[in-house]
């Protein structure tokens, strides 16, 4: 009954803005469109991009600036949501914003490294982070190069950090961008446990314990296919977090002298017996990614629709939403056809 009363008002907030979400029926339409202008235009005509995309002149249809709005969209949804959050359910969108920092500084890192401007103007996105974050955005925008970054980084969580993996041996991009996930995935799942109940616990171990399982399963296949690492170059790069995923499994597919054997010991682990995985030939596994996270955060959000299962549902679908726009929008900008355009948005 508590859980009841503390979630009914917050719940029935989620699901009014979950009728915002765009259909797959309207993606099939957008991904038959001509242009990226007719692509603005239709997502102006969208209640949940109306307001973001008024104004918006046909010289700023640039990705940058779609980027930008679409990202705000986002940010937007997650203020409405932490104002309408009690003091317990923002101890998990606290904890969840992390996710955005990490976003936000992996795309400072590949500006620095390459000495160009960022992508983003993240001036748009101050008074966001300034509410939930000590990183300073002013700042990160104008650093020139990964010195200045990391200097104004002090005082954040992510200052040792990177001062650390830079007086390595000539780091690269993969180095720092491999450092804050692990930092990101090893955060999340102790300080879960310190500051939300058992039930909550249950539910985020269950998303993103998958997550985990499958990022180490994508990285332990490109690191066998592509680089042809030893298993013990492999485990250096793995998220040290089991799930479904026993470290057996683990083992076993690191040590796979194929990417045939690698398949083959895929079938016995609990991915490779779900029915959605279809591992009769040899899968996607960024389809099988996402095709497992969407059934476990539809699951957590039907059995526990008055948790925090209904919040991390919504921004994990709010996010798959706004890469399958991106990817809409770019196919369009590269002259795709429309069948294409839509198979490789319903990857996302």
């Amino acid at each position: 009954m508590g859980s009841l009363l503390s979630y009914s008002g917050l719940t029935t907030k989620v699901r009014a803005m979950e009728s915002h979400f765009i259909s797959d029926a309207q993606f099939h339409e957008m991904s038959s469109l001509e242009t990226v202008a007719d692509a603005v235009e239709f997502l102006k005509k969208q209640p949940a991009y109306a307001a973001i995309f008024s104004g918006l002149e046909d010289q700023e249809l640039h990705r940058g600036k779609i980027e930008e709005r679409l990202v705000l969209s986002k940010y937007q949804d997650f203020a409405k949501l932490y104002r309408f959050s009690n003091l317990s359910q923002r101890k998990f969108l606290d904890l969840y914003f992390m996710h955005y920092e990490v976003a936000i500084l992996k795309r400072c890192l590949r500006s620095a490294l390459d000495h160009r401007e960022l992508d983003l103007d993240l001036s748009m996105f101050h008074d966001f982070f300034e509410k939930h974050s000590n990183l300073d955005l002013i700042k990160l925008y104008t650093s020139q190069d990964m010195t200045e970054l990391i200097a104004n980084l002090n005082g954040t969580p992510f200052f040792d950090l990177l001062t650390h993996i830079e007086n390595t041996d000539s780091p690269t991009l993969f180095d720092y961008e491999m450092q804050l996930d692990l930092f990101y995935f090893k955060t999340m799942w102790k300080i879960k446990n310190k500051y939300l109940s058992k039930s909550e616990q249950a539910i985020l171990s269950q998303c993103f314990g998958a997550k985990l399982d499958l990022l180490n399963l994508q990285w332990i296949y490109r690191s066998k296919k592509y680089y042809e690492l030893a298993p013990a170059d492999i485990y250096a790069l793995l998220i040290p977090i089991y799930h479904r995923l026993k470290k057996a499994d683990i083992i076993r597919l690191a040590e796979a002298d194929t990417t045939e054997e690698f398949y083959s010991l895929l079938k016995n682990t609990y991915y490779g017996n779900l029915s959605i995985s279809n591992l009769s030939e040899y899968p996607n596994l960024e389809e099988l990614y996402t095709k497992v996270l969407d059934r476990i955060h539809k699951l957590t959000r039907q059995r526990n629709p008055y948790s925090i299962a209904s919040l991390n549902a919504y921004l994990y679908f709010k996010e798959q939403e706004i890469n399958k726009i991106i990817t809409i929008i770019e196919g369009i900008r590269y002259g795709l056809e429309p069948a294409e355009i839509y198979s490789l948005a319903a990857r996302n």
